[in-house]
């Protein structure tokens, strides 16, 4: 496993699904503490409308334009959300459930009527990923990282998740201490100045730049178990929020690598001719990490409590 095959078949699609574990994760920690966790789900039905658009607009799936289509799917959805809350006189978490739905649905029924497959986009793909064809096709062994042509031809979802991945992170040790006082004491925060309304924006665009960047690696469904499964079983581990952050993101990791490893090897370790999906195995491992942190989490009976802001 760790010769030639390994590094052309295996390792790329390990890089971008651990990346992408962990760019979802980190904003993930503060979406469940100001108890939005929902908003994860809520992206990855609004963005794949958006990037299904884009593409048709476009003929590509590169960032710039998912990015562009996902944010315009996101303001539509807004407003078709406040339309229906007012014109219906309803509440907004019913109008919220009906727009972000509809999107989706919409956004299957656009790639089941449209021809995408110059570029593997498919209702599978968007749903559950396509990180088993990452692969590394220039690869040669080991030395294949030390060759400049072989490095030009590494899969180019690798460099938009590193990117994504390496903001999200920068993002969040840069306004660590706004996010911190916004999401524990919003009043205290207002009284020290601080955009408390822009930060909650920001934190959700970031959320989304996240699952944009994740999509072509674990698709738009699988996406919302990186979010919230590694952030909420770090949450029953600790009191401290940057010991929570960092579990976290090394929950994230972990499900990531064993998740590609166990997919790909574990059918046929138990007898089996074919692998499973990997996204769907990292998806699997995050909830059982979860699990077992509900069960025996040192916090679990106080995870209604806020943590120390560490």
């Amino acid at each position: 496993m760790m010769g030639a095959e390994f590094v052309q078949l295996s390792l790329t699609p390990m890089l971008i699904g651990a990346l992408a574990a962990v760019a979802c994760a980190l904003p993930g920690n503060f979406l469940i503490l100001r108890r939005q966790a929902l908003i994860g789900d809520a992206i990855s039905h609004v963005v794949l409308p958006g990037i299904v658009v884009a593409f048709l607009l476009t003929g590509t799936i590169a960032a710039v334009p998912m990015l562009l289509g996902a944010a315009g799917a996101a303001l539509l959805a807004t407003g078709l959300i406040e339309a229906i809350r007012r014109l219906g006189n309803i509440e907004p978490g019913a109008a919220m459930g009906v727009v972000f739905t509809t999107l989706f649905a919409a956004g299957v029924l656009l790639l089941e009527r449209t021809d995408t497959s110059s570029v593997h986009l498919d209702v599978e793909h968007a749903l559950m990923g396509n990180l088993e064809s990452l692969i590394w096709f220039a690869a040669d062994g080991w030395g294949s990282l030390l060759d400049p042509a072989a490095l030009a031809a590494l899969p180019p979802e690798l460099g938009r998740m590193a990117l994504a991945a390496a903001l999200v992170t920068v993002l969040t040790l840069v306004f660590w201490r706004p996010l911190k006082l916004s999401t524990f004491d919003e009043g205290f925060a207002r009284t020290l100045g601080l955009p408390v309304t822009l930060i909650g924006l920001g934190l959700v665009a970031v959320a989304a730049m996240a699952a944009v960047a994740a999509f072509d690696a674990v698709g738009s469904i699988i996406v919302i178990a990186m979010f919230i499964c590694p952030p909420a079983a770090a949450r029953l581990l600790t009191d401290n929020l940057a010991v929570q952050v960092g579990l976290s993101a090394l929950i994230a990791l972990a499900s990531a690598l064993l998740g590609y490893v166990v997919a790909g090897y574990g059918p046929i370790w138990l007898g089996g001719s074919d692998a499973v999906s990997a996204a769907g195995m990292i998806a699997t491992l995050s909830g059982l990490a979860l699990a077992l942190a509900a069960v025996f989490g040192p916090r679990r009976h106080r995870a209604g409590a806020a943590p120390e802001a560490g």
